[in-house]
């Protein structure tokens, strides 16, 4: 007994290293930090004389051959064309989240930040074709200015840990999955190629394949990723752009469990009353077959309890946070400055657009549209929350960076007016989570001084008691305690889902 107490201790042991790598891949603020390094380093091999060699690696092809039939592309076209479905499939799979049981799911609670959403989108199209409405050759960069980049934003915000009010990261994350709603709707319809009629066909087939497979409560992962590559195959050949793909497989895959809980409690119970009457501590584990049985029945049974969905988004976060953006960051942010004007660059209405696009015409528009819904009291601020807040997360919205990035791709072909693109997405990017970060920083100083504080889990942030009353501070201990007596997967998700 003594020798199983010591094993169960180094499992635990091993469970808590493991759950601290989780928490490690699944902070916002490493996972901006990854794009921001790649980000410079693309930066800064593109000014040397590593650029060409740097793009010829990216235009490497690879692609398979299957008797006559040849399939390649080049590596930024994996990356861009591929990986950045699994990215949109993420996005779709939090989209869908917030819509089935999170903060879209109450219209009222929600509009605020989707209306806010509408005017961050409205206002920067606005400020863009201030600048470019007069060239057909840079007008249609519109929607480059419209997007925010969750990862960033949310890691920015995540810096000041319990110095704001949970409501603002509710807000801001809310904002962002409506504004991905709206950047992917323009993308499907004003960036893609003329459609072929008979692929679209093809792929509304792949994807009636994929209803059904929910329709027939089918909760395996396999069955939904191999037709999935089939559905991007599809979407790829349409013209349509294949990383909207990616978005349609989430609202497929379920996101309910199998299994009854209620049932479920009741069953494990007896399941481990069994395993523990068959297990004898004088055989070695494999020779008892009954024993093994049970432990794997409870196990298979078990993992059926996480809905599919949730079990994809969890893997899927650290691959596409640590991996696919960062390397979508390092083949798409290397600017040039070799051979360019530097001041026509620095001049060029597209930049102007883009530029004040994103650090005026966002916050002016969130801002603009809150305004309007709360004062027509169709909607509250969210608790704790003032309009100095409203405005920090506001400016925070301007870091456009991969989804603008990703936009300006789409929209220019020419390759000064692309790098113009993004130097404007850059610096814009760069001032305005400078500017938020300050901002909301200052403002949180100030409110300390009168005695105000927050407390709240924020991406492995430490809360801060030392700013609150004794009782408070005492009670705000307690609470944590209870959490991690809880289990150490419950702080890493602030949904609750490990």
């Amino acid at each position: 007994m003594h020798d199983n107490r010591i094993y169960i201790k180094e499992v635990q042991g091993h469970q808590h290293r493991w759950q601290k790598l989780i928490n490690l891949t699944h902070s916002s603020t490493k996972a901006a930090g990854a794009m921001l390094l790649a980000a410079v380093a693309a930066l800064v091999v593109a000014n040397t004389a590593a650029h060409e060699p740097f793009l010829e690696f990216w235009h490497t092809h690879i692609g398979f051959f299957f008797g006559d039939a040849v399939g390649e592309m080049s590596l930024a076209h994996v990356i861009n064309d591929v990986f950045m479905a699994v990215f949109f499939l993420l996005v779709g799979l939090e989209v869908k989240y917030e819509l089935t049981v999170g903060e879209l799911t109450n219209i009222r609670q929600a509009l605020l930040p989707i209306m806010a959403a509408v005017g961050g989108v409205l206002a920067p199209i606005g400020i863009y074709l201030l600048f470019n409405a007069g060239d057909p050759a840079t007008a249609g960069g519109w929607g480059v200015p419209t997007a925010t980049d969750i990862a960033f934003a949310l890691g920015i915000l995540a810096l000041l840990g319990n110095r704001v009010p949970a409501g603002v990261r509710v807000f801001l994350s809310t904002l962002a999955v409506a504004d991905d709603i709206i950047a992917i709707l323009v993308i499907a319809i004003f960036y893609g190629q003329s459609p072929s009629l008979g692929w679209l066909a093809a792929a509304a087939a792949v994807l009636a394949v994929l209803v059904a497979l929910n329709r027939g409560h089918v909760y395996s992962l396999a069955p939904y990723l191999l037709v999935g590559a089939v559905l991007w195959y599809c979407v790829y050949m349409s013209g349509v752009h294949s990383t909207i793909a990616g978005v349609l497989l989430a609202f497929t895959i379920p996101s309910g469990s199998r299994v009854n809980l209620r049932s479920f409690a009741t069953w494990s119970d007896t399941q481990v009353r069994e395993a523990s009457r068959a297990y004898d501590p004088d055989e070695p584990v494999l020779a008892q077959s009954q024993y093994v049985k049970t432990v794997e029945h409870l196990s298979h049974v078990a993992r059926q309890v996480v809905p599919p969905a949730t079990r994809l988004e969890h893997k899927l976060y650290p691959w596409v946070y640590f991996g696919i953006l960062p390397l979508f960051a390092l083949t798409n942010a290397d600017v040039s400055f070799a051979g360019m004007d530097v001041g026509a660059l620095f001049g060029s209405p597209v930049f102007f657009g883009i530029f004040f696009g994103l650090l005026v015409g966002k916050p002016l528009g969130i801002m603009a549209m809150s305004f309007l819904v709360v004062k027509l009291k169709l909607a509250n601020l969210p608790e704790n929350v003032n309009w100095l807040h409203m405005l920090g997360a506001s400016i925070l919205g301007g870091v456009g960076f991969t989804m603008a990035i990703f936009v300006a791709n789409l929209a220019f072909t020419d390759a000064v007016l692309v790098a113009t693109a993004k130097l404007g997405i850059l610096l814009a990017s760069l001032a305005a989570g400078v500017l938020g970060f300050t901002f909301l920083l200052v403002q949180a100083r100030g409110a300390q001084k009168q005695g105000v504080a927050f407390v709240r889990a924020a991406d492995g942030a430490e809360e801060d008691f030392a700013a609150l009353p004794t009782a408070d501070r005492e009670d705000a201990r307690e609470s944590r305690e209870m959490l991690h007596d809880l289990g150490e997967g419950y702080e890493s998700d602030p949904r609750g889902l490990a």
